[in-house]
């Protein structure tokens, strides 16, 4: 898997001239790779909107060497709904789908620690790459409209499952789950975290692990694996092995009807994963998947100068 990762890298790199090339890698040491965001305005690296048509399939290429062919498919679906929101806003902010930039941090190869970062309004895919090891978090995709109807019939909905799946948990657990796993009525209106550089103390609240039956616990489950699954392949099963099953925590914030304001967290010593569906009339869902200690490659760098100094 880090082969493919670095071949797409490398292809992307091959295509650009030496002024693009200046402008899409950084250094890899330093406070841009952990400075990332999901809100609308310019970022640093190359314009995805700006390149050619090759240039732009290379730089989907990253993703899809990353991304599990349905996270793809949502991430693009996603980059796509800029255009739709262009138009029920009237071009009143000149939003368009190729509004996202991608920079490189370090050169893509097999032996200094590199990485990759592609991002805009609402997709942000960080990933690190060292000594063999990736790093894909934190992985945000958010989508506005969050839903799109016809005749009170879905006809897209990015990020379904995403709710879906929650939803089956909170169906799961029973009346006496829930009185544990709500905490409040009204949801916060954006993600607790939101692009803070590191994962800040949140008070793990709700029902743990521990307190469901099996059937809750497997859907608890079910929801952390969909998440992890965001990666292809050996990547998500290498972050789901890591997890400490028996210490997680899930809560939801808001009300439960369809259609009204939620928000869920699910937490373990290291995993945080966040929902938030509350703006444009609970229309507008923000999703992020995101490690305490491993964030930004922050883990897998520090793994690696510990390597070279003592090597």
């Amino acid at each position: 898997m880090p082969h493919e990762i670095t071949e797409a890298a490398r292809g992307f790199l091959a295509l650009l001239d030496e002024g693009q090339r200046e402008t899409a890698v950084r250094a890899v040491d330093g406070d841009l790779r952990r400075r990332w965001a999901y809100t609308p305005g310019q970022r640093p690296g190359v314009l995805l909107g700006g390149l050619r048509r090759d240039q732009r399939k290379a730089a989907h290429r990253l993703l899809s060497s990353v991304l599990s062919p349905h996270a793809y498919a949502q991430a693009a679906a996603v980059m796509a709904l800029e255009d739709v929101l262009d138009d029920r806003e009237g071009g009143r902010r000149d939003r368009h789908q190729g509004d996202y930039w991608a920079v490189l941090f370090g050169e893509p190869g097999d032996d200094a620690p590199w990485g990759w970062r592609l991002e805009g309004h609402h997709p942000s895919v960080s990933v690190v790459v060292a000594d063999g090891r990736v790093s894909a978090t934190p992985l945000f995709l958010g989508a506005n409209p969050a839903r799109t109807a016809y005749l009170g019939r879905t006809v897209l909905h990015p990020l379904r499952l995403e709710e879906e799946l929650a939803r089956e948990l909170l169906e799961r657990m029973g009346r006496a789950g829930r009185r544990h796993a709500i905490v409040a009525d009204t949801p916060p209106p954006d993600l607790y975290t939101r692009n803070a550089p590191r994962v800040r103390d949140v008070e793990p609240r709700g029902v743990t692990s521990a307190q469901l039956d099996r059937g809750a616990r497997e859907a608890l489950l079910a929801l952390v694996r969909y998440y992890c699954d965001r990666l292809r392949g050996d990547l998500a099963d290498e972050e789901f092995a890591a997890l400490d099953q028996d210490r997680l925590h899930f809560s939801w914030e808001g009300s439960t009807e369809r259609g009204e304001g939620h928000y869920y967290r699910v937490q373990g010593p290291e995993l945080l994963i966040e929902y938030d569906n509350t703006a444009n009339g609970a229309n507008h869902a923000h999703t992020v998947w995101r490690r305490r200690s491993g964030d930004f490659g922050e883990d897998l760098l520090a793994a690696h100068r510990a390597s070279v100094e003592h090597g």
